[in-house]
C-alpha cells in the first residue's frame, strides 16, 4: 500500500507538498487525484486533518467552472439528510454506488479494449447502446432515491393531487357554445 502525499497548509492559506518541496494549487490536488494518489492535507500549526475540507474544495471548483455533476436538485437533497435519521444509510449508498460506478467502468473499459481488438464497430455500437441503457436507468434509480416521497397522482412533494373532474363536469354548468 502506498503512502498518501503530505500536503500542509500554512496560515497564509497556502498548500505545501512536502513531498516536492513546492506549493501547489487545489488544481495540483486535483491532478494528484486524477492519477490516482492519495493524499492527506494538515494544518501547519495544529497538524489538524483537513483533507475532506480541501477535497470539497476541489468539487466546488469544478462544480464552478467545469460541467457540473451534482444537480442542484441532488444537492439540495443530499443536503436534506444531514441530521436526518438516514444520514448514515445516504453516507454508505452513496459511497458503494461511486464504488460500484467505478468498477463497471473498469470493466467497460476492458470489454471495450478487446472489442477493439477483435470486432468489427457495429458490435462496439451495440456495447454502446447497452451502456448507454444501463446508465440511463442508473442514474433513474439515484435520481428518485433522492427525490421527496410523492404521492401518486401528485405533481408536489407532500400535496395531494387534484381531484379528477369528467370532461362533460366541465361543461355541466350550461355554457354555451
Amino acid at each position: 500500500m502506498t503512502t498518501a502525499r503530505l500536503i500542509k497548509k500554512y496560515a497564509n492559506r497556502r498548500l505545501y507538498d512536502a513531498s516536492q518541496s513546492r506549493h501547489v494549487t487545489l488544481e495540483d490536488i486535483r491532478e494528484f487525484i486524477m492519477h490516482g494518489e492519495k493524499i492527506t492535507v494538515v494544518e501547519d500549526k495544529s497538524g489538524e486533518d483537513i483533507t475532506r475540507l480541501i477535497l470539497l474544495q476541489v468539487i466546488a471548483e469544478q462544480e464552478q467552472f467545469g460541467k457540473p455533476i451534482l444537480s442542484t436538485q441532488l444537492l439540495e437533497s443530499i443536503i436534506r439528510f444531514y441530521g436526518n435519521g438516514m444520514h448514515e444509510f445516504m453516507s454508505r449508498y452513496l459511497d458503494r454506488s461511486v464504488e460500484t460506478f467505478s468498477r463497471q467502468q473498469e470493466q467497460l473499459q476492458g470489454q471495450i479494449s478487446k472489442l477493439m481488438a477483435n470486432a468489427p464497430m457495429n458490435s462496439m455500437a451495440e456495447v454502446a447502446k447497452q451502456n448507454l441503457d444501463y446508465w440511463t436507468r442508473m442514474q433513474e434509480s439515484v435520481a428518485s432515491a433522492f427525490m421527496p416521497i410523492m404521492r401518486p397522482g401528485s405533481t408536489e412533494p407532500g400535496r395531494e393531487p387534484a381531484p379528477d373532474v369528467p370532461p362533460d363536469a366541465a361543461n355541466a354548468g350550461g355554457s354555451r357554445r
